[in-house]
């Protein structure tokens, strides 16, 4: 047993936030599992380095080409194999949990995000094609993405809401949620089988607003009452309003019905800044109901801690004891956080698309340099 069990018993899963075809053939996968942690999530910056940096790829780029497949498809074959031998992986951990764990995650195409038809088109044609129980299909928080995480929901398909910054597009988030799995239900869909996380990142705010608070002319007034504490407030709060509406009579009526909490994910959870604690993100958030999913360096960090004699406890709760406070001094310092969100999704979009489209370049040259000495 592990510090990830002992955080697991207080109500917050710990989740892999990378994946590669190496650790899936050597096993790392399957111990990271038995260490405690209890689902996956991916995107195509995850893929483009596993891709780029190792050569477990190159045998199936190779097969696949010569069987003339365009590189989109060898792409998605892939990610494909990939993230279905991690729904194999977590499948008992989700049956042992009554699906509220065990699950992993794919992220559509960003290129489609401000299309709602094709997200939804998109989405289940993956969703069909892998063929699994536990898979979370991976949908940006943009206005088109609202609403095809609604229609997505009311066809029973599992989504992990991603690119979450903003309390506002928070609350419409969840009400996608609602409205979906109210629909799923008057059609006769059973709503014990849907499973949505709702990803909202962490130190990319952080990231942003300490840059912004150290620009100020008097910034000895902020310092210490506002650098490296936006993120976390701003969690906090978010954490709350999940907890109001999740208590409501609304989700009431449908929880009678079998209906699960859309689980907040904290995402972005490494520490960007090396003045941090690789553990400021991870040590802050733990509360019930509630994912973080961590790369290598913050697990490793947390299985550290846990020799030094570290005993996680529900923190997000009194974290900060006023966080309310704190996001009105930063408005009264004349910085908008709402500004700095919407920015952060646009950056998160056009990061994940670039990724996507350098990944598929690198798949290409690959196919080339592997098929002209094969």
């Amino acid at each position: 047993m592990t510090i990830l069990h002992s955080i697991d018993k207080l109500g917050q899963s710990i989740w892999y936030d990378n994946i590669h075809r190496g650790q899936l053939d050597s096993g790392y996968i399957s111990n990271l599992i038995e260490k405690g942690i209890t689902g996956l999530t991916s995107n195509p910056t995850i893929f483009e380095k596993a891709i780029d940096a190792t050569t477990a790829y190159d045998s199936q780029i190779i097969s696949l080409s010569n069987q003339n497949q365009s590189t989109m498809e060898i792409y998605e074959n892939i990610v494909v194999d990939d993230i279905r031998r991690v729904c194999d992986l977590l499948l008992e951990t989700y049956y042992e949990t009554q699906r509220c764990d065990g699950y992993a995650s794919l992220e559509v195409n960003p290129h489609l995000s401000s299309n709602t038809d094709q997200t939804v088109e998109e989405a289940c044609r993956l969703y069909n094609l892998l063929d699994r129980p536990n898979l979370l299909m991976k949908v940006p928080a943009t206005p088109e993405g609202i609403i095809a995480i609604r229609q997505l929901i009311s066809k029973g398909i599992n989504v992990n809401v991603t690119l979450l910054f903003s309390r506002s597009m928070y609350d419409q988030v969840r009400k996608a949620y609602m409205d979906g799995l109210e629909s799923f239900l008057n059609t006769g869909g059973d709503i014990t089988k849907v499973f949505s996380v709702a990803s909202f990142f962490i130190s990319r705010i952080d990231t942003y607003t300490d840059k912004e608070i150290e620009k100020l002319e008097n910034t000895s007034n902020y310092t210490t009452t506002l650098l490296g504490k936006i993120a976390i407030a701003n969690a906090q709060l978010a954490y709350l309003d999940f907890q109001d509406d999740f208590a409501s009579n609304r989700f009431l009526e449908l929880k009678k019905n079998g209906a699960q909490v859309q689980k907040v994910l904290w995402a972005s959870t490494s520490t960007k800044n090396p003045s941090y604690s690789d553990l400021k993100y991870a040590d802050a958030l733990i509360g019930n109901n509630t994912i973080n999913t961590m790369t290598d360096v913050t697990i490793d960090a947390l299985l550290a801690a846990e020799i030094e004699g570290m005993i996680p406890s529900n923190t997000i709760d009194n974290y900060l004891t006023e966080p309310e406070t704190t996001m009105k001094l930063l408005s009264e310092a004349g910085i908008q956080l709402s500004e700095i969100t919407s920015q952060l999704l646009v950056d998160g979009l056009n990061s994940f698309s670039d990724s996507f489209d350098s990944l598929i370049s690198k798949i290409r040259n690959k196919q080339k340099q592997l098929t002209l000495h094969s």
